[in-house]
């Protein structure tokens, strides 16, 4: 449990500017850098310390930074390669030789080693020109230990043939509020004891093929409705009720062996309060937290690893303070990498402004160096040539998308099946009872970061392949029983950084304000599938016939439509309360 014994002194004064005084300035030493989780050979060590000596106060600077990739062109990967840094976080596209060439660049371009990262979440947050695999919440339907670490397994190897060798996962964060859009399809549900289970085979998978996971997002997310993409959230609970959640989890998997966490913009009033924070300082983001990170994660947690922040550019820090006070701050208070900037070369000069003053003081510097560089050595970065980093073209090709990959895809899919409700016994379809189907959906989706457009919703045509006659609905026609059988609602937004919110929005699916309230299953058999948000009984509770599949990806629609055609049963048990608390919802 956690006792009081923090790196910093209760009371004092307040405000956003109070805790640059708190820093604790410890340095990493050969037995940190020997200990879990980097586990350094002597000569790692001294690679460790020879780099570190080797490198000028600007290229120590330059080793916080973890900017992001967005573009593949070549110009653009030379022009970041440039900029000598300590990593990069990949976002790429469907093109997977053009994805290979733009990473390879950027690696055999490197003076240091580089860390290659990414959100490497599956689903929606999946990479397009990779094996598509559930979501978290799809694997945590499937409630499955060993197809967790099969899929996390497969996401490193897919990960690693493309030169990744870190990954910004598991997302641990409890599923505790419904209205949660950031969390919702991200996490491993609202059961503390599953998502520690998954998350440990999900850690142990990643890190045995070579990537390194990251817990996220620290200090946990899932109790405040709101995004931090958008202002600085906040956990709610206090010290007892955090320890026995979200404590847990971190404890576990950092005994377990992670070997990074990040640092979210997420506030932790109730450990602030503890130590004698009044005012707003109790509402400081964790990503400029000594408390959190330097005192919580390192003091109580006893986590050695890497801390990295959450993405530099979110409100959820720029809401905070201003940028010149808060990003050097990110370090001096215990992250040991920034992630993303809006513009680095005025980010590296707020920094060395902060260092000039004394407000980032070098000891505190050159230890968040040491850790990036422990955690490229402990990769074994430092003595892998570039095919090992990178392999040869030949062999991505050869394990991205290969068959036993496709096949594991498929098992999850089927698995991560959810029949929430099914009040008039609807299931199976049948074309002789379900032949006119009238699909309602809403077109208003997006992809992730670089992707054009999310998975295209083929539902209708797998079922036309299946016999059934399937039409759009029409605002001007709406069905009856005289032409449709059958009402689809299909609907498929997975959680996705600054929406606000996820809903059923009726007035949008209906296309007007008449059509918002008609409620069709009186008359019809009527069914809601939803490829993402698990929570559309709060805005339809009595809708008849409910089934969760928690992402859009392509197996997991020709796996559903299996489900609903009765090829398969589909699980019952779902991660989440999609009733959301609702008692009229299980009518």
């Amino acid at each position: 449990m956690i006792t009081l014994s923090a790196v910093t002194e209760p009371g004092g004064p307040s405000g956003p500017a109070a805790s640059t005084r708190r820093v604790s300035g410890r340095s990493v030493d050969d037995a940190d850098l020997a200990a879990a989780p980097f586990h350094l050979s002597a000569g790692d060590i001294a690679w460790v310390r020879a780099t570190l000596a080797g490198l000028s106060p600007d290229a120590k600077l330059r080793q916080l930074f973890c900017e992001a990739s967005l573009s593949d062109d070549p110009a653009a990967v030379q022009a970041l390669a440039d900029e000598r840094l300590g990593g990069v976080t990949r976002f790429v596209g469907a093109d997977l030789e053009a994805a290979w060439r733009a990473t390879r660049q950027l690696v055999v371009s490197a003076r240091v080693p580089l860390l290659i990262a990414g959100d490497l979440e599956g689903g929606g947050i999946g990479m397009p020109c990779a094996t598509p695999v559930p979501n978290q919440l799809g694997i945590a339907a499937a409630d499955s230990v060993a197809l967790a670490g099969e899929v996390a397994g497969l996401i490193a190897r897919e990960g690693r043939a493309l030169g990744f060798n870190w990954a910004f996962g598991p997302v641990l964060d409890i599923n505790a509020r419904h209205r949660s859009a950031i969390v919702a399809t991200r996490s491993f549900g609202s059961d503390p004891g599953r998502i520690l289970r998954l998350a440990r085979a999900h850690v142990a998978a990643l890190q045995r093929e070579g990537v390194a996971s990251t817990l996220k997002h620290w200090p946990g997310e899932g109790y405040d409705d709101r995004d931090q993409h958008l202002l600085t959230t906040i956990n709610p609970l206090d010290v007892a009720a955090w320890e026995s959640g979200f404590g847990t989890l971190y404890r576990e998997l950092i005994a377990g062996g992670a070997m990074s966490v990040m640092s979210a913009h997420i506030a932790l009033p109730a450990w602030a309060e503890r130590l004698g924070a009044q005012g707003l300082e109790r509402f400081r983001p964790a990503s400029i937290s000594s408390e959190l990170n330097e005192g919580l994660l390192r003091g109580e947690l006893g986590f050695n690893g890497l801390v990295v922040s959450d993405a530099t550019m979110m409100a959820g820090l720029g809401s905070w303070g201003p940028r010149d006070r808060t990003l050097p701050e990110i370090v001096a208070n215990g992250c040991d990498m920034i992630l993303f900037s809006f513009e680095l070369a005025a980010d590296l000069a707020r920094l060395q402004r902060a260092i000039d003053d004394g407000r980032l003081p070098l000891q505190r510097v050159d230890a968040a160096v040491t850790r990036v560089l422990a955690l490229k050595a402990a990769l074994g970065l430092h003595r892998q040539t570039v095919d090992e980093r990178v392999p040869p073209l030949e062999h991505t090709r050869a394990v991205v998308r290969c068959a036993a990959h496709v096949e594991t895809s498929e098992r999850a899919a089927r698995a991560s099946i959810t029949l929430v409700k099914d009040v008039d016994r609807l299931l199976p379809l049948q074309v002789a009872r379900h032949r006119r189907i009238v699909l309602v959906t809403d077109d208003e989706r997006a992809g992730f970061v670089n992707q054009a457009a999310p998975p295209a919703l083929e539902i209708g045509a797998l079922l036309r392949q299946r016999g059934f006659d399937v039409r759009r609905y029409a605002p001007e026609a709406p069905p009856t029983p005289a032409d449709t059988d059958l009402v689809l609602y299909v609907l498929a937004q997975e959680s996705l950084f600054t929406q606000s919110n996820i809903y059923l929005d009726w007035r949008r699916v209906a296309g007007s304000a008449e059509g918002a309230m008609r409620r069709h299953w009186h008359e019809l058999p009527c069914l809601l599938v939803s490829f993402g948000h698990p929570y559309y009984l709060f805005d339809a509770p009595r809708m008849p016939c409910v089934v969760n599949a928690y992402t859009a990806v392509e197996p997991v629609q020709r796996a559903l439509v299996a489900a609903l055609v009765g090829e398969f049963e589909p699980g019952t048990t779902s991660p989440v309360d999609a009733f959301c608390g609702l008692p009229d919802a299980h009518f």
